[in-house]
């Protein structure tokens, strides 16, 4: 004989919609990785950062040699009006940083930089390789 088990449909809906997002785990929100890609054509490479939701001022690239490093912070902007209290907030705010080597040294004076829709574009000239000097002897 089978078993017939009736269910309220309108409480399954209730469990999967309002249950579970009520269920707060207690785990700090954990510091985004950036995002980097990088490009090497002939005589320069190219860099693409994800930075979403940093404003360019709070943006730093340095350049020594061959090792490039970006840091970034987004700040958190506290506009929490009366009668309103935050439950859970999930977006990381903090700093950020990432150094790489790429395999040739760059030319600062040439290097340039953008930043568009959450995305850094570095474009990072090779500085060229100094020739061999042969000495003649008087």
């Amino acid at each position: 004989m089978a078993n017939i088990i009736s269910r309220d449909p309108f409480e399954d809906l209730l469990r999967g919609f309002f249950i579970r997002p009520v269920e707060f785990g207690n785990t700090p929100a954990e510091a985004p990785q950036m995002r980097v890609d990088v490009k090497e054509d002939n005589d320069a490479y190219q860099v693409h950062a994800e930075l979403p939701g940093v404003k360019k001022d709070d943006i730093h690239v340095n350049i020594d040699g061959p090792v490039v490093s970006i840091s970034a912070e987004r700040k958190q902007e506290k506009e929490i009006k009366d009668g309103e209290r935050v439950l859970r907030t999930e977006r990381y705010f903090g700093k950020v940083s990432r150094s790489f080597q790429l395999g040739q040294d760059i030319d600062e004076a040439r290097a340039s930089a953008k930043f568009n829709d959450g995305v850094l574009e570095l474009s990072l000239p090779k500085k060229l390789a100094a020739q061999a000097k042969r000495l003649t002897i008087d």
